[in-house]
């Protein structure tokens, strides 16, 4: 009767959409017995508030084996969550942005190690922030000094390029992004607005997570000659059959769109406010952030996730080829320290997308060589080429990436072949 329920639920993904086949989890070398110890998990996070709801999606061999839903999309207004459900999300954008990017890396138009200043000009002479603290007066100092070398299109990927997303502070300990409006332009004058800040950290120095996908973005478009959106569209999104994929939520989506919360007191959820529900969401933006900027569905994801999956190809369209691939995941980090952002311990970098290095590295259930990514709402995906596994699960609760992390964990442990 489970495996029927999960067969009904696939069978009522719209056509368009078109989810992937599906499978038993005996067919693919999963227990059904194992798989189950995940409702009762989401089931305890809703009834503790903790969650409003969720999806849950599980594919190996390229077969979806569990495809769930938990709770509610709208917990205030008593509204079940849908298998089609929008939602936002925020930093899963980043690789798709990659991908969209490595399609022109393979058509040669830039390296990796190419200066950025070669194509944006206004990151040419980049200057690094030095806050430190007077040990007479006890106030605060702040100057500049050069950067000692160049930004290049490498450090944007992996978040080592010196810049931060709160940016450096000045000798008031104010945030300088403050004062620049870098989002509310478009991407090009928005990208340049950024360069005038000057970096947190010396390039290189440091993994330091940061909006080094927004300047990727206006990088595809200055070798596409395309905006951003209408990039991505042609060659990712429509090639893919993501049709639900985009920057915004055309009207007649809106009740389709997943309610967003914050983490509370004790966990709790608190539905976020009006203007937050909506912001940059409902109407098409002005500036396409590819650091965060995306909003999507699980089935739309799922195909995204299956096609990295496939060495880059997926329903014999191919995106790019499998050593682009390969180039993505692999840990582009190595020794750098991190100095901050959410990569889990025992990890590396690639482009875009933590890499694991191995359980006698991260101390967790996994494979060396999985990598993953999510969002500030929780979103998240993996894909582990060793299991010929995908998992891609979606909420929508800002600091709830515990219960993501959890759901994965689960998933592994249902491997039984």
């Amino acid at each position: 009767m489970k495996t029927f329920a999960v067969l009904a639920l696939l069978a009522g993904v719209s056509l368009s959409a078109q989810m992937l086949p599906q499978a038993s989890p005996q067919e693919v070398g999963l227990s059904q017995e194992r798989l189950d110890r995940i409702r009762p998990m989401m089931e305890k996070y809703i009834a503790d508030n903790e969650m409003a709801g969720s999806i849950a999606l599980v594919a190996r061999r390229g077969k979806v084996a569990y495809l769930q839903t938990f709770g509610m999309m709208d917990k205030e207004a008593g509204k079940p969550m849908s298998k089609d459900a929008i939602f936002r999300l925020f930093s899963m954008t980043k690789p798709i942005v990659a991908v969209a990017a490595l399609t022109l890396y393979e058509q040669g138009k830039f390296s990796l190690l190419d200066p950025v200043s070669k194509y944006i000009p206004e990151f040419a002479n980049m200057k690094v922030a030095v806050n430190k603290t007077d040990p007479v007066t006890g106030k605060r100092v702040y100057y500049t000094v050069p950067a000692e070398r160049q930004i290049t299109i490498l450090d944007l990927f992996r978040h080592t390029w010196g810049q931060t997303n709160a940016g450096p502070k000045d000798e008031k300990g104010e945030q300088i992004f403050n004062r620049v409006s870098v989002r509310d332009r478009p991407l090009a004058e928005g990208i340049k607005a950024m360069a005038a800040a000057p970096l947190v950290h010396q390039p290189g120095a440091a993994f330091d997570y940061s909006p080094g996908p927004d300047v990727v973005g206006r990088l595809i478009e200055i070798f596409s000659g395309q905006p951003l959106d209408v990039y991505l569209q042609q060659t990712i999104f429509k090639p893919l059959h993501m049709v639900d994929t985009d920057f915004y939520v055309p009207e007649a989506k809106w009740n389709r769109l997943a309610t967003a919360y914050s983490r509370g007191p004790d966990d709790k959820i608190v539905r976020r406010p009006p203007a937050e529900q909506e912001a940059f969401i409902k109407t098409k933006p002005v500036y396409f952030e590819g650091s965060g900027g995306l909003v999507s569905t699980l089935t739309d994801y799922t195909r995204f996730a299956q096609m990295l999956l496939n060495g880059g190809e997926l329903d014999g369209v191919r995106i790019l080829s499998p050593k682009s691939i390969e180039l993505m995941s692999s840990d582009l980090l190595g020794d750098i320290p991190v100095a901050g952002g959410p990569i889990l311990p025992g990890y590396g970098f690639g482009l875009t997308v933590a890499v694991n290095r191995g359980p006698a590295k991260t101390a967790t259930i996994g494979s060396a060589g999985e990598y993953y990514w999510e969002g500030a709402a929780a979103t998240d995906f993996c894909v582990d080429p060793k299991e010929k596994l995908i998992m891609v699960f979606m909420i929508q609760k800002n600091g709830g990436i515990a219960i993501s992390r959890e759901f994965k964990r689960v998933v592994y442990q249902s491997i039984v072949d």
